[in-house]
């Protein structure tokens, strides 16, 4: 599973399944710029569980939090940002950072153990997904997030 892969069947309830595409977009779309992170003239499309992100984001890792953001929420397996900027450049991602699916029994402590070692260092992953996990302790099964390589 890539990035731009998700499990539909699980996430952030956003909307309903009967909702037009329409208003599933908007839904995205506000749930996104609710957090802001750091992506203008963000305009969502969604299609058949598939959100088309698009929009200038500041920094690769905005972008990707955009992405991670779209694809946690219930209903969209599959998220493409290929008409995204950066910095009104095409769009490259931090490819340093890895990504990772939460498991069943996983916090961010043992997440933080698997990667650098330390779970203390549990922080620096929720700083880094601020936008895509509201609260540390309210993860779920599935749910994709960054792992940023800058503390290994």
């Amino acid at each position: 599973m890539g990035l731009f892969d998700f499990a539909a069947n699980i996430g952030k309830k956003l909307f309903g399944r009967d909702d037009p595409p329409e208003q599933q977009a908007a839904k995205v779309q506000e749930h996104i710029q609710a957090a802001n992170p750091g992506v203008d003239n963000l305009q969502v499309e969604v299609s058949n569980g598939v959100a088309t992100i698009k929009g200038d984001a500041k920094s690769p890792e905005a972008l990707e939090k955009a992405i991670l953001m779209a694809g946690n929420a219930m209903g969209i397996q599959e998220v493409k940002a290929a008409e995204a900027t950066v910095a009104g450049q095409a769009a490259q991602l931090a490819t340093d950072d890895e990504f990772y699916i939460i498991e069943k029994g996983d916090t961010l402590w043992k997440i933080a153990e698997k990667a650098y070692g330390n779970g203390s260092k549990y922080n620096a992953i929720f700083d880094a997904n601020r936008e895509v996990i509201e609260d540390p302790d309210k993860i779920f099964p599935g749910q994709k997030i960054r792992i940023p390589s800058s503390l290994k």
